[in-house]
Formats: C-alpha cells, structure tokens, sequence
C-alpha cells in the first residue's frame, strides 16, 4: 500500500515569502528589481511562451514554488544557438527547470508526415521556429553551459516521455533516454507538483541534489548496475516467464556475469550482491562527471525473493543496447514499463546505458481534491506576459475561457500519452475551487461574453470518477479501467459531474457552459441522465467524439470500445436533443494508418462514413509518440498487450508513406485529389464495383479537370446538390490512366 504523502501546504515556507507574490513572474532583471530580489532561487526554462494560466505547465510550476516562498524567474523560448540568453535572469539559487512546454517539441514542430509545421499554437502571433528540436535536450546544454556547477531539474511532457530508452519516429531509431543525454541531475516525469516541492525544499535545507534518490516521480543516473542496499533486483525477461521465448533473439546479457546466474533458476538472490566496493549506493555520480573510459562494473543478475518489501524490489529492463538492436525485447520493456504505471503496486525500474544505469523511482501519488484546489487556486493572472504586447498566442485564444476541472485519464488508448504522462487515476478539484475560477474568467477577462467554452480535462466525463475499493485500486494492474468493458469496480456515477454542470451555469452572468469534446461515450452510456443534461444545456450544436474506427481491428490495438457503444450514445444524443427542440449533431474523429490496422479496415470505415453521410475535412494519421504503447506495436510488430514473445501476435503496421496517403485518403473519399489512389487500390483490392457514379459507389468513374470541384454524391437531406459529372471530363478523355479499367470514349 501506498504510504501516505506529505501534503503540497504543508512545508514550512522559504525565507524569501516576504518579497509577497508577483503579478507576473519575472522574466528580466528589470522586473526582479521591481520586486525586490537579487537573484531568483529556481529559473524556469520554456520552450512556451509564458501565459500565467493553470493550463501551462511552467505557470502552475511557478505559481506553486512562489506558493512555497521561493523567488521564480522565467526564460520563456530562450534563443538555443548559444548560452548567454541562458545567463539573463543569472544563476538560480537552487536549480534550472526545464521543460519543452506544454507538448513534445518534435510533435509541435513536425506532422505526422514529418513535415515541418508552419505555426506554432504555443509562440507569440503563432510563429514557428521558436524552439529546438528536443527542446529539453538543448535546453539543458545551454544551462550547462551557462553555468556549469549548476542543478538541472527536467520536467514536462517531453521529459516523461523519454525517461527510458524510447522508438523515436523522426529518427526511426531507439535512443537513449533523455537524461542519459542530458546529463542533468534528476528527472522528474508525470505531473510533478509533489516532487517538485519536496526536492526544493530538500535543497533549500541545504541537502546536495546527488543525495535525493528516494522521491517518487523521479529518474536519477547512478553507475552501472550498482544496486542500494537492501533492494531486490528482478529481471524484466523473468517476470511472465518468458526468458527462453526470445530466441533465436540474443540474451542482452551474455558476455557477463549473468550469463552463469541464468542458467540457474532455483537461486535465490541475496539481498544484496553488489561487486563494487563503494558502500555509499545512495549518493551517486555526477553525471556531469562521469568517464566515458570507465569499465563497466560486474553484474549478476538477481532473482525473486518474496521476503523483500515490494517497496525495495527494483525490475531490471533490458538495456539499451539491447532493445536497440531487439525490436521484441523493445516491445517487451514497453509492456513492463505500462504494467508499472499504478502508484499504489509500481515497483522501480532500473535501465542500462553504457556505462551508467538509469534509475526511475515509482509514480507520484496523485494529488487529493485538497491539493488540486491548492494547485488552481494560485494567484494566476490568467493572461500572457505584458511583454507580448497585443500578440496574439493561439493556445491562449483557444483556452482563455476554459476549465479545467480534473486531470489524469484511466482510458487507457494505446496511441495517446496522457496516462504515460499524468496516470490513470483521476484527480479532480472540488466544485467551489471551480465555481471560484468560472467567477474569475467573468470578472477579470475583458472579453468574456458569458460563454465557458469547455469544462473539462483530458476527458470530459470522468469528474471524480475511481474505483470502488481503493485496496483494489491499489493492487490493480489493468492498462484500461474501460476495456474490454467497463470494469465491474469502477465507480460511472456521473452525479457529481451533474452537480457541477448545474451549479455552473447557475451563476450569474453566465449564459452557456460547452462541453465541446473530450466525452467517453462508452461511459456516458451508462448515465444517460448525464447525455441528457449534455444534449440540453451544455451543446452548441456540434459535438466531437472519438470513435476512432469502425473495424475491430485496430479497435482492438487502440484499446477502444465498438461501434456499438457509439451508436447507443447517438442514440441518446440525437433522443434528448430532440426532446430539447434542438438540432445537434456529432462529430466523429477517425484515425487513420494505426498499428492493425489493413486497407480493407480503412475500405470499411470509408463505407461507414458514407453510410452514415461524414464527409471530414481534417484526418488524423497515427503519429508514434514515444513511449506509447501503439508506437511499441509500429516499432516492434509486436502487440504489448499480450505476453511478448518471439513467436508472440504480431500487428499489421503502415509504414510507407504512400500506404499512409492511402489510408488517409480512405478517409477523404470525397475528396477529388483522393480518387486516382482508391481507384487504383480498389482495382488492386479487388473492389472495382465501388468505381462508379451511383450512390452505392464510393468514387466515381471520372476526374474533374479542375481538382477538389467534385462534390460526390450526399445524403438526401443535404442542401447540397450533387453535380454532373460530364461537366468536368473533356470529351474523348480515357479512363486509363486513373481506374485502370479498359480504355473507352465517353459519349
């Protein structure tokens, strides 16, 4: 069980509390002379630009260290091409936090078809180029380099992501993980409030950073395979059996000490088999000041001995090297990692690079409804920087009368990283935390015109929802609390959430709550009194959910409900609109090109989207973030799911890029530059009967000379008409050249 955790308000406040709270906190010396100080205890470097909003990472880090008494600066979207804009706030105090920002830098800047973006939501007028590609990485370089005897602290999504050996897309390689890179002294990964308030004030106290190794949340580097005193190490090949069941796959740990200890598994570890004669384990190396010629030390592998504390069995994964050359032992590892995600059971893990280990601590334990609200409450300013003038920044236009009510997400989607990064179990603030904030927006934003545009999080629907038991919660190591079906312990109760809907839009001056997307239609359902307050009072006009597919499988690899769960919701929805005298309608969001997923899959889809008269202009196409459990599967060809093996199920994967334009353009079918591609893959599918000019067809027989002009054919009901196809095709013009069928002359 999980032991009891120190509460965020509940440290004694630094000294420097008595400069009071800062309007804005500073990003020049200018400003740090207004308020008083000569130096700042922590500095925060974004790759954002800084908006003093509970939605960006580096205001809620900030508010909250100030909350503490510490003196924050910031240095939001550095200039990277050297370090002295690195030097403009001087040297913290205590420590540089660095962060790429509210999303992984490679994902901002790159599409899923790694081509660069032209803006960037996050940067003043949207302009992109304003960060580096691996944002943390150069970020933490340039610190070093500022100031070389400086603590560096990594944070945010993109240093969660990349805690271990991760599948990087742009590169199609594994690489290392990102604090073996970038030698800083700890990384702290989820949303790090807890750890980051305790290691402040552990170094504030004076304790050196190289002597914290014990907060949850947190990854450190230490020497190769050097195991503390008094943990158990555990072989992650060991843990479901399965160490014969990777070859012809070589042993990532032949040629060592291992090799013998494999062979003989009746042995029972000793608690302790360190080889190296440093007795001090918990104080470690500096990673600034390891020897890249430095033998590695000996290792021997330990085995499981039930009468060590779960709290000090660490699981050995295989190294890097290993899962560099080893697609199944990298697929393998992403299953052990996932399976460690739950704070009330995960042990700690433990990952060779080279020369060192990488040490990762279990997960944070998440915030009570206390601490979210101590979180929010902070006295944010909830606007940009005066020094962004009238700019305006796309992420604050498209938040600034948003709520956010929870965080975490226990959906489990293998393609999305919100549970790598903020975990399964929800946290929710309390209704008067978010009745203060909506009164807030009202009162203090010039241009509120009355309408909140979301109350919501990562998804929409799961406000205070959590399982039944919290022994069981805490014994759990379910990936999904929702699939295959919605677990028989978890709490659907949506009343809560009703609650806050109604006192919400109670208050006066407010006209309209919208919940415009992010809704679990699969738990909807089983509240339909919480559809029905949607469809009533909270939709305006559109709703968008996210079906995914139609076909089981690549649901399956998703680890999302069918599309029978999204038709009883439409069900309901299009029910109680009705009731309600309104016309409203959803919007559904595919993917395209994930992991399982085959060109009849996407055939069917297409079908189903015309069936169901969805023409969508904007597709999605499986873009492997890392550390993902779908991008395990694009990686690998291996599924996670199940045990791993090298005879274990295997997944279809889309790799080419013309194979992806296919997969995407099966989701434009309407789309005139689409058709040469589905007619020559229908042809090749064996489907030329969906080549043709009928409503059961799904392309058309002729190309429109002028791209895009085509309008195929709608539902009845559509204000659009359908046009003549001869209006576009030249006489005489062949259909070779875009069906593939025999040549003939058009009439």
């Amino acid at each position: 069980m999980s032991p009891a955790p120190r509460l965020l308000f509940d440290y004694p406040r630094y000294w420097a509390h008595r400069f009071g709270t800062a309007p804005f906190l500073p990003m020049s010396v200018a400003e740090m002379q207004q308020l008083g100080w000569e130096e700042c205890d922590v500095i925060l470097i974004s790759g954002d630009a800084y908006i003093d909003h509970a939605s960006f990472g580096a205001a809620i880090v900030g508010r909250l260290l100030e909350s503490q008494g510490y003196r924050v600066g910031i240095i939001a979207q550095p200039d990277w091409q050297s370090a002295q804009d690195f030097k403009r706030l001087g040297k913290p105090k205590l420590f540089y936090g660095v962060t790429a920002g509210n999303m992984d830098s490679m994902i901002n800047r790159y599409t899923a078809d790694r081509k660069i973006r032209s803006d960037d939501a996050y940067t003043a007028h949207g302009e992109a180029n304003k960060r580096p590609d691996r944002a943390a990485l150069v970020y933490a370089q340039r610190c070093r380099e500022a100031y070389p005897d400086s603590t560096i602290i990594l944070g945010g999504i993109e240093a969660s992501l990349r805690r271990i050996a991760h599948y990087d897309y742009w590169q199609d390689k594994v690489r290392r993980s990102l604090l073996a890179d970038a030698k800083a002294d700890l990384l702290l990964y989820g949303n790090a409030e807890r750890a980051l308030v305790e290691i402040a004030y552990r170094l504030a106290k004076g304790e050196p950073i190289a002597a914290i190794r014990d907060v949850r949340g947190t990854a450190f580097l230490q020497r190769t395979q050097q195991i503390p005193e008094g943990w158990q190490e555990i072989d992650a090949t060991q843990l479901e059996g399965q160490s014969d069941d990777f070859n012809p796959y070589a042993n990532p740990y032949k040629g060592t000490d291992a090799a013998s200890c494999a062979e003989d598994k009746k042995i029972e570890a000793p608690i302790n088999t360190n080889t190296n004669t440093d007795t001090n384990t918990n104080i470690d190396i500096n990673p600034r000041e390891m020897e890249q010629g430095q033998k590695p030390l000996k290792f021997h592998r330990m085995h499981y001995n039930p009468k060590v504390d779960q709290s000090h069995r660490v699981i050995r994964l295989p190294s890097f090297d290993a899962v560099k050359s080893n697609p199944t032992l990298y697929a393998h590892t992403s299953r052990v990692l996932h399976q460690e995600t739950n704070p009330g059971n995960a042990r700690a893990l433990v990952q060779q690079h080279g020369l060192i280990d990488v040490w990762l601590n279990p997960p944070p334990i998440p915030l009570s409804t206390e601490e979210m609200d101590f979180v929010f409450d902070q006295p944010y300013a909830r606007a940009p920087h005066p020094s962004y003038g009238d700019a305006k920044i796309p992420a604050w236009e498209m938040i600034r009368h948003s709520i956010n009510i929870m965080r975490g997400c226990f959906g489990g989607c293998t393609f999305c990283s919100i549970t790598e990064h903020e975990g399964r179990i929800i946290q929710s603030r309390s209704e008067e935390s978010v009745l203060r904030e909506i009164e807030s927006v009202r009162d203090t934003i010039p241009s509120f015109t009355g309408v909140i545009s979301d109350l919501g999080g990562p998804t929409a629907n799961m406000y205070h929802l959590h399982c039944k038991d919290k022994k069981i919660e805490e014994s759990c190591r379910r990936p999904s609390c929702v699939y295959p079906k919605i677990c028989n312990n978890l709490k659907t109760d949506h009343s809560r959430l009703i609650g806050l809907y109604r006192r919400a839009r109670a208050l006066k001056g407010i006209k309209k709550i919208l919940i415009g997307s992010g809704v679990r239609y699969d738990l909807a359902i089983e509240s339909p009194e919480y559809i029905k307050e949607l469809a009533e009072h909270h939709v305006g006009g559109y709703l968008k959910i996210a079906p995914e597919h139609s076909e089981a499988g690549p649901l399956s690899k998703m680890m999302k409900p069918g599309m029978g769960a999204y038709d009883r919701f439409k069900l309901l929805f299009e029910r109680y609109s009705k009731a309600a005298g309104k016309e409203q309608y959803l919007i559904p969001y595919f993917i395209a090109a994930h992991p399982g997923t085959t060109d009849l899959d996407m055939l069917n889809l297409a079908l189903w989207l015309k069936q169901n008269g969805f023409r969508p202009d904007q597709v999605q196409a499986f873009y492997p973030s890392p550390m993902a459990t779908a991008t395990a599967m694009y990686h690998s060809g291996k599924n996670p799911l199940r045990k791993i093996s090298a005879n274990s199920e295997s997944v279809a994967i889309v790799r080419g890029e013309k194979q992806r334009r296919l997969h995407k353009a099966f989701l434009r079918y309407h789309d005139a530059n689409n058709w040469p591609m589905l007619r020559e893959a229908l042809q090749k599918m064996g489907r030329a009967d969906l080549i043709g000019n009928g409503k059961r067809h799904l392309v058309p027989i002729f190309q429109p000379k002028i791209d895009g002009c085509y309008q195929s054919p709608k539902r009845s009901n559509s204000s659009v008409r359908n046009r003549p196809i001869n209006r576009f095709v030249a006489k005489g013009t062949t259909l070779t050249q875009h069906t593939g069928l025999p040549p003939r002359k058009l009439k």
